[in-house]
Protein backbone atom coordinates (compact mmCIF):
# COMPACT_ATOMS: atom_id res chain seq x y z
CA UNK A 1 0.00 0.00 0.00
CA UNK A 2 1.38 3.42 -0.22
CA UNK A 3 0.05 7.40 0.24
CA UNK A 4 1.04 10.13 -2.21
CA UNK A 5 0.77 12.85 0.28
CA UNK A 6 1.13 16.51 -1.46
CA UNK A 7 0.55 18.93 -4.21
CA UNK A 8 2.55 20.77 -6.55
CA UNK A 9 3.29 24.27 -4.86
CA UNK A 10 4.97 26.26 -7.25
CA UNK A 11 5.63 29.93 -7.37
CA UNK A 12 4.72 31.00 -11.04
CA UNK A 13 6.16 34.71 -10.52
CA UNK A 14 9.82 33.33 -10.59
CA UNK A 15 9.34 32.58 -14.79
CA UNK A 16 8.45 37.06 -14.32
CA UNK A 17 11.21 37.92 -11.52
CA UNK A 18 14.01 36.30 -13.87
CA UNK A 19 12.87 37.71 -17.12
CA UNK A 20 12.97 41.32 -15.51
CA UNK A 21 16.18 40.63 -14.25
CA UNK A 22 17.56 39.10 -18.05
CA UNK A 23 16.60 42.24 -19.55
CA UNK A 24 18.03 44.92 -16.74
CA UNK A 25 21.33 42.39 -16.92
CA UNK A 26 21.40 42.29 -20.41
CA UNK A 27 21.40 46.14 -21.20
CA UNK A 28 23.45 46.90 -18.76
CA UNK A 29 26.20 44.51 -19.84
CA UNK A 30 25.74 46.75 -23.02
CA UNK A 31 26.28 49.55 -21.17
CA UNK A 32 28.93 48.35 -19.44
CA UNK A 33 31.22 47.00 -22.64
CA UNK A 34 30.90 50.34 -24.19
CA UNK A 35 32.13 52.61 -20.73
CA UNK A 36 34.84 49.63 -20.19
CA UNK A 37 36.43 50.44 -23.69
CA UNK A 38 35.87 54.27 -23.03
CA UNK A 39 37.60 54.55 -19.60
CA UNK A 40 39.97 51.84 -20.56
CA UNK A 41 39.40 50.02 -17.07
CA UNK A 42 39.83 45.73 -17.12
CA UNK A 43 37.51 45.92 -13.48
CA UNK A 44 34.81 47.28 -15.75
CA UNK A 45 35.51 45.56 -19.11
CA UNK A 46 35.86 41.97 -16.47
CA UNK A 47 32.38 43.02 -14.97
CA UNK A 48 30.89 43.04 -18.68
CA UNK A 49 31.92 39.76 -19.43
CA UNK A 50 30.81 38.76 -16.39
CA UNK A 51 27.08 39.93 -17.31
CA UNK A 52 27.07 38.84 -20.62
CA UNK A 53 27.89 35.38 -19.03
CA UNK A 54 25.34 36.26 -16.49
CA UNK A 55 23.21 37.43 -19.08
CA UNK A 56 23.41 33.98 -20.85
CA UNK A 57 22.56 32.57 -17.93
CA UNK A 58 19.36 34.38 -17.08
CA UNK A 59 18.26 33.73 -20.46
CA UNK A 60 18.22 30.02 -20.03
CA UNK A 61 17.29 30.02 -16.75
CA UNK A 62 14.31 32.01 -17.61
CA UNK A 63 13.75 29.49 -20.26
CA UNK A 64 13.69 26.88 -18.34
CA UNK A 65 12.22 28.26 -15.51
CA UNK A 66 9.07 28.50 -17.77
CA UNK A 67 9.49 24.92 -18.82
CA UNK A 68 9.34 23.86 -15.11
CA UNK A 69 6.24 25.65 -14.56
CA UNK A 70 4.45 22.54 -16.43
CA UNK A 71 3.11 20.35 -14.70
CA UNK A 72 3.27 16.48 -14.77
CA UNK A 73 2.68 14.01 -18.08
CA UNK A 74 3.64 10.82 -19.16
CA UNK A 75 7.22 11.82 -19.91
CA UNK A 76 8.02 13.51 -16.73
CA UNK A 77 5.88 11.61 -13.75
CA UNK A 78 7.39 14.56 -11.30
CA UNK A 79 6.44 17.49 -13.99
CA UNK A 80 9.06 19.33 -14.86
CA UNK A 81 10.55 20.90 -11.81
CA UNK A 82 14.01 20.29 -12.19
CA UNK A 83 14.23 21.77 -15.23
CA UNK A 84 14.97 25.00 -13.13
CA UNK A 85 17.36 23.20 -11.58
CA UNK A 86 19.45 22.61 -14.37
CA UNK A 87 19.01 26.06 -14.97
CA UNK A 88 20.48 26.63 -11.71
CA UNK A 89 23.75 24.28 -12.38
CA UNK A 90 24.39 26.13 -15.66
CA UNK A 91 24.31 29.55 -14.68
CA UNK A 92 26.31 28.30 -11.82
CA UNK A 93 29.18 27.29 -14.24
CA UNK A 94 28.99 30.04 -16.15
CA UNK A 95 30.02 31.99 -13.71
CA UNK A 96 32.86 29.50 -13.21
CA UNK A 97 33.88 29.98 -16.11
CA UNK A 98 34.06 33.61 -16.33
CA UNK A 99 35.88 34.03 -13.04
CA UNK A 100 38.92 32.36 -14.96
CA UNK A 101 38.73 34.08 -17.75
CA UNK A 102 38.80 37.47 -15.80
CA UNK A 103 41.65 36.31 -14.20
CA UNK A 104 43.53 35.58 -17.18
CA UNK A 105 42.79 39.19 -18.40
CA UNK A 106 43.85 40.93 -15.29
CA UNK A 107 46.89 39.83 -15.17
CA UNK A 108 48.79 41.20 -17.44
CA UNK A 109 47.43 44.68 -16.19
CA UNK A 110 48.78 43.59 -12.78
CA UNK A 111 52.34 43.87 -13.95
CA UNK A 112 51.87 46.62 -16.37
CA UNK A 113 49.10 48.83 -14.94
CA UNK A 114 47.68 51.48 -17.52
CA UNK A 115 46.06 55.03 -16.83
CA UNK A 116 41.73 54.86 -16.51
CA UNK A 117 39.45 57.20 -16.72
CA UNK A 118 38.27 57.28 -13.21
CA UNK A 119 35.15 59.82 -13.13
CA UNK A 120 33.91 57.10 -16.35
CA UNK A 121 34.94 54.46 -13.43
CA UNK A 122 32.70 56.59 -11.20
CA UNK A 123 29.74 56.77 -13.07
CA UNK A 124 29.25 53.00 -14.29
CA UNK A 125 30.17 52.19 -10.76
CA UNK A 126 27.36 54.01 -9.19
CA UNK A 127 24.59 53.10 -12.32
CA UNK A 128 25.79 49.53 -11.85
CA UNK A 129 24.86 49.15 -8.09
CA UNK A 130 21.47 50.79 -8.78
CA UNK A 131 20.18 48.62 -11.57
CA UNK A 132 21.89 45.50 -10.48
CA UNK A 133 20.14 46.17 -6.95
CA UNK A 134 16.95 46.34 -8.23
CA UNK A 135 17.20 43.14 -10.08
CA UNK A 136 18.37 41.79 -6.56
CA UNK A 137 15.25 43.12 -5.45
CA UNK A 138 13.46 41.66 -7.69
CA UNK A 139 14.69 38.08 -7.79
CA UNK A 140 14.62 37.81 -3.73
CA UNK A 141 10.80 37.72 -4.30
CA UNK A 142 11.20 34.08 -5.85
CA UNK A 143 11.76 30.83 -3.90
CA UNK A 144 13.39 28.39 -6.51
CA UNK A 145 16.98 27.30 -6.50
CA UNK A 146 16.96 28.43 -10.09
CA UNK A 147 15.71 31.82 -8.99
CA UNK A 148 18.38 31.78 -5.64
CA UNK A 149 21.27 31.42 -8.14
CA UNK A 150 20.03 33.78 -10.54
CA UNK A 151 19.74 35.92 -7.47
CA UNK A 152 23.35 35.43 -6.36
CA UNK A 153 24.42 36.25 -9.68
CA UNK A 154 23.37 39.49 -9.51
CA UNK A 155 24.28 39.83 -5.65
CA UNK A 156 27.90 40.01 -6.88
CA UNK A 157 27.33 42.22 -9.43
CA UNK A 158 26.18 44.97 -6.87
CA UNK A 159 28.94 43.99 -4.53
CA UNK A 160 31.46 44.30 -7.45
CA UNK A 161 30.61 47.20 -8.32
CA UNK A 162 30.85 48.96 -4.90
CA UNK A 163 34.18 47.50 -4.72
CA UNK A 164 34.62 49.05 -8.33
CA UNK A 165 33.19 52.40 -6.54
CA UNK A 166 35.73 52.24 -3.99
CA UNK A 167 39.09 51.86 -6.06
CA UNK A 168 37.68 54.52 -8.35
CA UNK A 169 38.01 56.63 -5.85
CA UNK A 170 41.60 55.35 -4.53
CA UNK A 171 42.77 55.82 -8.26
CA UNK A 172 41.81 58.85 -8.64
CA UNK A 173 43.26 60.73 -5.36
CA UNK A 174 46.51 58.42 -5.65
CA UNK A 175 46.69 57.66 -9.18
CA UNK A 176 47.48 54.27 -8.19
CA UNK A 177 46.11 52.25 -11.60
CA UNK A 178 47.24 49.17 -10.64
CA UNK A 179 43.94 48.85 -8.24
CA UNK A 180 42.11 48.66 -10.96
CA UNK A 181 43.42 45.16 -11.98
CA UNK A 182 43.38 43.95 -8.48
CA UNK A 183 40.31 44.74 -8.56
CA UNK A 184 39.19 42.26 -11.11
CA UNK A 185 41.06 39.66 -9.29
CA UNK A 186 39.36 40.24 -6.42
CA UNK A 187 35.90 39.99 -8.13
CA UNK A 188 37.00 36.92 -10.02
CA UNK A 189 37.69 35.49 -6.50
CA UNK A 190 34.75 36.15 -4.79
CA UNK A 191 32.74 35.00 -7.78
CA UNK A 192 35.08 31.77 -7.82
CA UNK A 193 33.70 30.97 -3.99
CA UNK A 194 30.22 31.98 -4.39
CA UNK A 195 30.20 29.93 -7.70
CA UNK A 196 31.37 27.01 -6.58
CA UNK A 197 29.38 26.99 -3.48
CA UNK A 198 26.11 27.11 -5.76
CA UNK A 199 27.28 24.38 -7.64
CA UNK A 200 27.64 22.07 -5.11
CA UNK A 201 24.41 23.01 -3.49
CA UNK A 202 22.54 22.33 -6.76
CA UNK A 203 24.76 18.86 -7.52
CA UNK A 204 23.96 17.81 -3.90
CA UNK A 205 19.97 17.91 -4.69
CA UNK A 206 20.55 16.40 -8.43
CA UNK A 207 22.28 13.72 -6.68
CA UNK A 208 19.57 13.19 -4.40
CA UNK A 209 21.48 14.00 -1.24
CA UNK A 210 19.87 14.55 2.56
CA UNK A 211 17.47 18.09 1.85
CA UNK A 212 19.56 21.16 4.00
CA UNK A 213 17.39 21.90 7.44
CA UNK A 214 16.33 18.47 7.51
CA UNK A 215 17.41 16.26 10.43
CA UNK A 216 17.57 12.38 9.20
CA UNK A 217 17.74 11.60 13.20
CA UNK A 218 14.71 13.50 13.86
CA UNK A 219 12.49 11.87 11.14
CA UNK A 220 13.31 8.34 11.81
CA UNK A 221 12.27 9.20 15.92
CA UNK A 222 9.54 10.56 14.19
CA UNK A 223 8.21 7.40 12.12
CA UNK A 224 9.58 5.21 15.08
CA UNK A 225 7.18 6.91 17.67
CA UNK A 226 4.27 6.49 14.76
CA UNK A 227 1.45 4.03 17.24
CA UNK A 228 1.61 0.48 15.79
CA UNK A 229 5.05 0.63 14.00
CA UNK A 230 7.56 -1.95 15.10
CA UNK A 231 10.36 -1.12 12.26
CA UNK A 232 10.74 0.61 9.19
CA UNK A 233 13.51 0.30 5.90
CA UNK A 234 14.08 1.73 2.61
CA UNK A 235 14.23 5.54 4.00
CA UNK A 236 14.80 7.63 1.16
CA UNK A 237 14.74 11.42 1.81
CA UNK A 238 15.62 14.05 -1.03
CA UNK A 239 14.66 17.08 -2.64
CA UNK A 240 13.10 17.08 -5.70
CA UNK A 241 14.24 20.80 -6.69
CA UNK A 242 15.47 22.38 -3.65
CA UNK A 243 11.78 23.40 -2.86
CA UNK A 244 10.01 20.19 -2.69
CA UNK A 245 11.40 17.42 -0.08
CA UNK A 246 9.94 13.97 -0.98
CA UNK A 247 9.92 10.58 1.29
CA UNK A 248 10.10 6.75 0.26
CA UNK A 249 9.80 4.87 3.07
CA UNK A 250 8.55 0.61 4.37
CA UNK A 251 6.73 0.64 7.62
CA UNK A 252 6.94 -2.59 9.63
CA UNK A 253 3.50 -3.08 12.24
CA UNK A 254 3.62 -5.07 14.94
CA UNK A 255 0.19 -6.24 14.07
CA UNK A 256 -1.25 -7.78 11.31
CA UNK A 257 -2.47 -5.50 8.52
CA UNK A 258 -5.98 -4.10 8.65
CA UNK A 259 -7.49 -1.75 6.35
CA UNK A 260 -8.01 0.51 9.15
CA UNK A 261 -4.77 0.39 10.60
CA UNK A 262 -2.80 1.03 7.73
CA UNK A 263 -5.13 4.26 6.66
CA UNK A 264 -4.33 5.41 10.33
CA UNK A 265 -0.30 4.86 10.48
CA UNK A 266 0.09 6.42 6.70
CA UNK A 267 -2.11 9.26 8.02
CA UNK A 268 -0.01 9.58 11.19
CA UNK A 269 3.16 9.01 9.82
CA UNK A 270 2.64 11.63 7.08
CA UNK A 271 1.14 14.20 9.60
CA UNK A 272 4.61 13.97 11.27
CA UNK A 273 6.41 14.51 8.25
CA UNK A 274 4.65 17.50 7.44
CA UNK A 275 5.44 19.33 10.52
CA UNK A 276 9.42 18.43 9.78
CA UNK A 277 9.06 19.71 6.39
CA UNK A 278 8.19 17.24 4.27
CA UNK A 279 5.81 17.39 1.60
CA UNK A 280 5.47 14.31 -0.58
CA UNK A 281 5.62 11.17 1.55
CA UNK A 282 4.90 7.47 -0.37
CA UNK A 283 4.88 5.02 2.63
CA UNK A 284 4.20 1.30 1.89
CA UNK A 285 2.49 -0.76 5.22
CA UNK A 286 4.04 -4.17 5.88
CA UNK A 287 2.76 -6.76 8.75
CA UNK A 288 4.91 -8.78 10.95
CA UNK A 289 6.90 -11.28 9.11
CA UNK A 290 6.10 -10.22 5.97
CA UNK A 291 8.29 -10.46 2.92
CA UNK A 292 9.57 -6.99 1.55
CA UNK A 293 7.84 -6.14 -1.90
CA UNK A 294 10.59 -4.16 -2.93
CA UNK A 295 11.91 -4.29 -6.24
CA UNK A 296 15.24 -2.35 -5.42
CA UNK A 297 16.96 -1.33 -2.44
Amino acid sequence: MSHDHGHDHHDHGDTGHIGVAFFLNFSFALIEIVGGLLTNSIAILSDALHDVGDSLALALAWYLQKVSDKGRDRRFTYGYRRFSLLGAVVGSAILVVGSVVIVFAALPRLIEPQPTVTWGMLALAALGIVVNGAAVLRLKKGSSQNAKVAALHLLEDVLGWGAVLVGALVIYFTGWYWIDPLLSLGIAAFILVTALGALRSSAKILLQGIPEGLDLAAIETKLAAVAGVASFHDLHLWSLDGERTILTVHLVLDAPVTQEAACRVKREASGAMNELGVGHCTIEIEGPGEPCARCCG
